[in-house]
């Protein structure tokens, strides 16, 4: 009978064929890379974990409760050999630890470029890197070529043993780039533009995926990988570029509209300056890039002349497609101290109302407002209390 129990076990046994072990069995030498410092992080770990199992069976079937023979000390309190056994081996391991983590931080730095592109076999010197710049929507993904100036969604490709080099982004909220044939994952933000390098040394077909939950559509937003040869990622290029669809930063204002489940578009044009404009967050016509930005606080601000520059939003309710998000504001106006109490003054001069209502902001409460005692006895900006008239 029991043997028969073995036998009626070997059905469930059948459903294993169905994993996938890509992790542990991956197609790019980055990718296998990881998985060895993955296995010997593990082994170095169960170094210590297998005998603590081990002891600890054998340790309560020995000195149980009705095995008179187990020796009796009550007044052992301390062993020397026994302390540099428990912490030795666990201080060792440690060690080892350390070097593979600060070795594998180094030479598996994804903003690193490649030196080689499987064991012993380097980048030649007249080898150029294949350049995708990935964009994460919501909830897909879009692969801009910007030497081949074509963009798809849902799908890319490259050559087997050519380096490749991603610049990524996202357009809305934080994201994760995940090909585990490939490579380990890597975080795609918005207003910021993360690198990676890889290899893909085997041609076929291999799952890609967001890493990171990002909302409703998070669960379709997956892609594929296709690792192809010279000869079948020209063919794949030429097929894309047939395309007479055009990728403009109208197009991609469109494109980013969340969405769900969605197939693999072609682009056969792309603006090049698309993706610099995602990641500055200035694909709207007129509205400033945060580099430009930045480079304005630098110098110390604009003064008059940001009057009318639209503002740069970070919030994700103020994007497209959002419902409930504010519509785009302007800067009204803008002055220094000294023309602020100018004005003051001239207003005092005229002897003009001064407007006592109170600032509310959006969607606050009417703060509690006493009226001042005299319009001519309001504060500066300077915080000087002028005098009254």
């Amino acid at each position: 009978m029991s043997k028969l129990r073995l036998f009626a076990l070997l059905p469930l046994a059948a459903l294993l064929t169905g994993c996938n072990f890509v992790v542990l069995k991956p197609a790019g030498d980055v990718a296998e890379q990881q998985r060895d410092l993955i296995i010997a992080s593990t082994i170095l770990m169960l170094l210590v974990i297998v005998p603590v199992m081990v002891l600890t069976v054998i340790f309560a079937w020995r000195y149980r409760h009705t095995n008179k023979d187990a020796p009796y000390d009550p007044d052992w309190s301390h062993s020397t050999q026994l302390e540099l056994v428990i912490w030795a081996a666990p201080l060792m391991i440690i060690i080892c630890l350390g070097a593979l983590t600060w070795m594998g931080t180094h030479l598996l730095d994804p903003y690193r470029p490649l030196d080689r592109i499987a064991p012993g076999e380097p980048v030649a010197k007249d080898v150029r890197p294949l350049n995708v710049e990935v964009v994460a929507l919501d909830w897909k993904w879009l692969f801009i070529y910007p030497e081949q100036k074509i963009a798809l969604v849902n799908e890319f490709a490259a050559p087997v043993d050519r380096p490749i080099s991603f610049r990524i982004t996202s357009s809305s909220v934080m994201n994760s780039f995940y090909v585990p044939a490939l490579a380990g994952m890597i975080y795609a933000m918005p207003g910021m533009e993360t690198k990676l390098h890889a290899v893909i040394n085997k041609a076929g077909a291999y799952q890609g995926f967001s890493a990171n939950y990002s909302g409703a559509g998070f669960s379709g937003m997956h892609f594929t990988f296709r690792g192809l040869s010279d000869a079948d990622f020209d063919a794949w290029i030429a097929q894309a570029r047939a395309s007479s669809d055009n990728l403009g930063r109208q197009e991609y204002l469109q494109l980013e509209r969340p969405s769900e489940n969605v197939p693999v578009r072609r682009y056969g044009t792309v603006d090049p300056q698309l993706f610099a404009a995602i990641v500055n967050r200035c694909v709207e016509p007129g509205k400033m890039c945060a580099h430009e930005m930045m480079a304005i606080d630098a110098k110390g601000g604009l003064g008059l002349a940001g009057i009318d520059l639209m503002r740069l939003h970070y919030d994700k309710t103020v994007r497209r497609g959002a419902v409930f998000g504010p519509t785009p504001s302007y800067l009204v106006s803008i002055c220094t101290i000294e023309e602020a109490n100018a004005a003051l003054d001239q207003s005092a001069v005229l002897n003009l109302p001064i407007n006592g209502s109170p600032i509310l902001g959006a969607g606050l409460p009417r703060p509690s407002f006493t009226p001042l005692p005299s319009p001519r006895s309001t504060w500066l900006l300077d915080g000087r209390r002028p005098q009254r008239s």
